[in-house]
């Protein structure tokens, strides 16, 4: 089993984590279940989830998946598994989570507010990494990162970290907890894909720099990158299908966002280097990830046991140079697919 450390921390994880934003919506109890129990005994010791899971959001289901994954850690020894939450961004980002009547922000009520939740649900007295979802662009950098060192101290997270973040804001939260001698961001959760690629601009220069950790999310794209939205037809049961014929206007930007004419394009191209090396183009994507020294782990997520195999393979699988220049070239040609 592989294993690498998230940041300056003790978490030692595995280089593949599972994440649950589909359990209690696209994954009812039983089959989280068996999902987390295939993940658990293939070794994966790092579980995501978060406090607005599942997703898409909607209000009834706030906190199910924290539900159904404190039911499941109960028959498990909790040092075993290394858990990490997430506290809703700000409702002045990129949308308003249907969570605390859609005032959320990161500041210290709602980040006690919100450890105290998920620790409930999660039937656990302590966090091993905890998240902020999103950035929040109001509240100062310094109160965050001063209400998060409070739940440090208090022994209910280990370490902190940020998500869906930049450049700019890392190097901010950065230097801020070395102004004032508290807990840092040890991780940024990112959306890096063979699809998406920009964490390479300029966000792996801060975490190289500064040893902070890339938990990569979204490693086939929200499932493009298997190849299954390159026929006539978008498939069945499939986040992008469900969402391109929502009502929502912020689902129908991600469908565009995911799949669109490049990004089906450049799919093509990889499902052709794929096909030569004889795996599956899943578990390129996922391997692809895992190639870089600033990524502690790569987050997959499924909707039932059947999809996992293709991604756990990447386990055994380490792309060769001729490969990655490979990629490099399409990233080249069809530049930021994703935007």
């Amino acid at each position: 089993m592989q294993y690498r450390y998230i940041g300056k921390t003790g978490l030692r994880v595995t280089s593949i984590a599972l994440g649950t934003m589909s359990f209690g919506s696209w994954s009812d109890e039983a089959e989280a279940f068996r999902i987390m129990d295939k993940a658990y005994e293939r070794g994966i010791n790092f579980f995501d989830t978060a406090e607005l899971y599942p997703v898409p959001p909607r209000v009834e289901d706030v906190g199910v998946t924290e539900t159904i994954i404190g039911k499941w850690l109960k028959g498990k020894q909790r040092e075993s598994i290394i858990l990490a939450s997430k506290v809703a961004g700000a409702a002045n980002g990129w949308f308003v989570p249907p969570i605390r009547h859609g005032y959320t922000a990161i500041d210290s009520f709602h980040i006690k507010k919100a450890i105290e939740g998920s620790l409930k649900r999660l039937q656990t007295d302590y966090i091993d990494l905890y998240q902020m979802h999103w950035p929040d662009s109001v509240v100062p950098i310094e109160e965050s990162l001063k209400a998060f060192n409070e739940l440090v101290k208090e022994g209910k997270v280990r370490y902190i970290g940020t998500s869906n973040d930049t450049a700019y804001g890392l190097t901010k939260a950065n230097e801020t907890s070395k102004r004032l001698g508290i807990a840092r961001f040890e991780s940024i959760q990112n959306n890096f894909s063979l699809n998406n690629p920009r964490f390479l601009d300029e966000l792996a220069t801060v975490c190289k720099r500064e040893q902070i950790s890339l938990l990569a999310y979204s490693p086939i794209a929200g499932g493009v990158l298997s190849g299954k939205y390159n026929g006539a037809f978008y498939p069945e049961n499939a986040r992008y299908s469900d969402y391109v014929s929502s009502k929502s206007s912020r689902l129908n930007s991600q469908a565009a966002r995911f799949v669109n004419e490049k990004t089906l394009k450049a799919t093509a191209r990889y499902l052709e280097i794929a096909k030569k090396l004889e795996i599956s183009p899943v578990t390129m994507a996922v391997a692809y990830t895992k190639q870089f020294d600033f990524v502690a782990s790569t987050i997959i997520g499924v909707r039932n046991t059947e999809q996992m195999d293709a991604s756990l393979a990447a386990f055994d699988v380490t792309l060769s140079q001729e490969t990655m220049n490979e990629i490099k070239a399409v990233q080249q040609e069809i530049m930021y697919p994703m935007g």
